[in-house]
Protein backbone atom coordinates (compact mmCIF):
# COMPACT_ATOMS: atom_id res chain seq x y z
CA UNK A 1 0.00 0.00 0.00
CA UNK A 2 0.71 3.64 -0.06
CA UNK A 3 1.24 3.92 3.42
CA UNK A 4 3.37 1.49 3.89
CA UNK A 5 6.22 2.59 1.05
CA UNK A 6 5.86 5.91 3.08
CA UNK A 7 6.76 4.74 5.99
CA UNK A 8 9.29 2.63 4.55
CA UNK A 9 10.88 5.66 3.23
CA UNK A 10 11.15 7.73 6.46
CA UNK A 11 12.37 4.26 8.35
CA UNK A 12 15.67 4.36 10.07
CA UNK A 13 15.32 0.20 9.80
CA UNK A 14 17.54 -1.45 7.63
CA UNK A 15 16.88 -4.90 7.13
CA UNK A 16 19.52 -7.88 6.75
CA UNK A 17 18.64 -7.92 3.12
CA UNK A 18 19.00 -4.50 2.64
CA UNK A 19 22.29 -4.21 3.93
CA UNK A 20 23.37 -7.19 2.03
CA UNK A 21 21.73 -5.73 -1.05
CA UNK A 22 23.65 -2.28 -0.69
CA UNK A 23 27.31 -3.68 0.02
CA UNK A 24 26.83 -5.72 -2.56
CA UNK A 25 26.13 -2.63 -4.64
CA UNK A 26 28.76 -0.52 -3.17
CA UNK A 27 31.32 -3.38 -3.68
CA UNK A 28 30.07 -4.14 -7.60
CA UNK A 29 29.78 -0.69 -8.08
CA UNK A 30 33.11 0.72 -6.92
CA UNK A 31 35.14 -2.48 -7.33
CA UNK A 32 34.44 -2.67 -11.02
CA UNK A 33 34.98 1.00 -12.00
CA UNK A 34 38.15 1.35 -10.05
CA UNK A 35 39.14 -1.55 -11.68
CA UNK A 36 38.16 -0.98 -15.32
CA UNK A 37 38.47 3.10 -15.82
CA UNK A 38 42.02 3.13 -13.26
CA UNK A 39 43.38 0.00 -12.93
CA UNK A 40 43.17 -2.07 -16.54
CA UNK A 41 44.54 1.12 -18.03
CA UNK A 42 47.59 1.20 -16.00
CA UNK A 43 48.16 -2.68 -15.80
CA UNK A 44 47.82 -2.75 -19.78
CA UNK A 45 50.17 0.89 -20.53
CA UNK A 46 52.27 -0.15 -17.58
CA UNK A 47 55.79 0.13 -19.70
CA UNK A 48 54.86 3.61 -20.99
CA UNK A 49 53.36 4.74 -18.05
CA UNK A 50 56.13 3.85 -15.19
CA UNK A 51 58.78 6.37 -15.98
CA UNK A 52 56.94 8.94 -15.28
CA UNK A 53 54.32 7.76 -12.60
CA UNK A 54 54.07 9.49 -9.49
CA UNK A 55 56.69 8.55 -6.44
CA UNK A 56 54.98 10.09 -3.37
CA UNK A 57 57.53 7.24 -0.91
CA UNK A 58 60.83 7.24 -2.53
CA UNK A 59 60.62 3.23 -3.68
CA UNK A 60 60.85 4.39 -7.58
CA UNK A 61 58.08 5.42 -10.33
CA UNK A 62 57.98 1.37 -11.51
CA UNK A 63 57.60 0.28 -7.97
CA UNK A 64 54.78 2.85 -7.07
CA UNK A 65 52.73 1.98 -10.10
CA UNK A 66 53.25 -1.58 -9.58
CA UNK A 67 51.55 -0.87 -6.37
CA UNK A 68 48.47 1.05 -7.56
CA UNK A 69 47.89 -1.78 -10.28
CA UNK A 70 47.91 -3.96 -7.23
CA UNK A 71 45.14 -1.79 -5.40
CA UNK A 72 43.08 -0.88 -8.33
CA UNK A 73 43.14 -3.71 -10.27
CA UNK A 74 44.05 -7.13 -8.29
CA UNK A 75 42.31 -5.98 -5.05
CA UNK A 76 39.59 -4.45 -6.51
CA UNK A 77 38.25 -8.06 -8.33
CA UNK A 78 38.67 -9.24 -4.91
CA UNK A 79 36.48 -6.42 -3.36
CA UNK A 80 34.01 -7.41 -6.52
CA UNK A 81 34.27 -10.88 -5.75
CA UNK A 82 33.79 -10.33 -1.72
CA UNK A 83 36.46 -12.38 -1.59
CA UNK A 84 39.02 -11.28 1.66
CA UNK A 85 37.43 -8.35 1.42
CA UNK A 86 38.41 -6.04 4.31
CA UNK A 87 42.24 -7.44 3.85
CA UNK A 88 41.89 -6.16 -0.07
CA UNK A 89 40.74 -3.13 0.30
CA UNK A 90 42.90 -1.82 2.59
CA UNK A 91 45.37 -1.24 -0.29
CA UNK A 92 42.59 0.55 -2.09
CA UNK A 93 42.03 2.82 0.50
CA UNK A 94 46.10 3.65 1.21
CA UNK A 95 45.62 4.60 -3.08
CA UNK A 96 43.16 6.75 -2.72
CA UNK A 97 44.30 8.43 0.27
CA UNK A 98 47.57 9.01 -1.44
CA UNK A 99 45.80 10.05 -4.71
CA UNK A 100 44.11 12.86 -2.59
CA UNK A 101 46.48 13.98 -0.54
CA UNK A 102 49.70 13.76 -3.02
CA UNK A 103 48.13 13.75 -6.71
CA UNK A 104 45.03 16.31 -5.93
CA UNK A 105 46.45 18.16 -3.03
CA UNK A 106 43.67 17.17 -0.67
CA UNK A 107 40.72 19.30 -2.80
CA UNK A 108 38.14 17.13 -1.77
CA UNK A 109 35.66 19.69 -3.38
CA UNK A 110 38.07 20.09 -6.18
CA UNK A 111 40.05 17.98 -8.37
CA UNK A 112 40.28 15.37 -5.73
CA UNK A 113 36.53 14.61 -5.67
CA UNK A 114 36.97 11.29 -7.51
CA UNK A 115 39.76 10.01 -5.55
CA UNK A 116 37.80 11.12 -1.98
CA UNK A 117 34.35 9.32 -3.42
CA UNK A 118 36.12 6.17 -3.74
CA UNK A 119 37.92 6.72 -0.10
CA UNK A 120 35.12 6.94 1.88
CA UNK A 121 33.19 4.54 -0.04
CA UNK A 122 36.22 1.83 0.55
CA UNK A 123 35.97 3.16 3.81
CA UNK A 124 32.29 1.88 4.54
CA UNK A 125 33.36 -1.35 2.63
CA UNK A 126 35.85 -1.76 5.06
CA UNK A 127 34.11 -1.22 8.17
CA UNK A 128 30.76 -2.78 7.22
CA UNK A 129 32.64 -5.78 5.66
CA UNK A 130 31.37 -7.64 2.68
CA UNK A 131 27.69 -8.36 3.26
CA UNK A 132 26.67 -11.57 3.14
CA UNK A 133 26.65 -11.66 -0.45
CA UNK A 134 30.04 -12.70 -0.62
CA UNK A 135 32.75 -15.53 -1.52
CA UNK A 136 33.14 -14.17 2.24
CA UNK A 137 30.23 -15.51 3.72
CA UNK A 138 30.25 -18.87 1.58
CA UNK A 139 33.73 -19.64 3.21
CA UNK A 140 32.93 -18.42 6.63
CA UNK A 141 35.44 -15.69 7.23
Amino acid sequence: SKHASMKKLFSTHCSESAFTLAMLLLRLGAGSMIMVNHGLDKLMHFAEKAPGFADPFGLGSTTSLAMVVFAEFFCAVFVILGLFTRLAVVPLVIAMTVALVVAHKGQLFGKGELAALFLFVFLAILIAGPGNASLDRLIGK
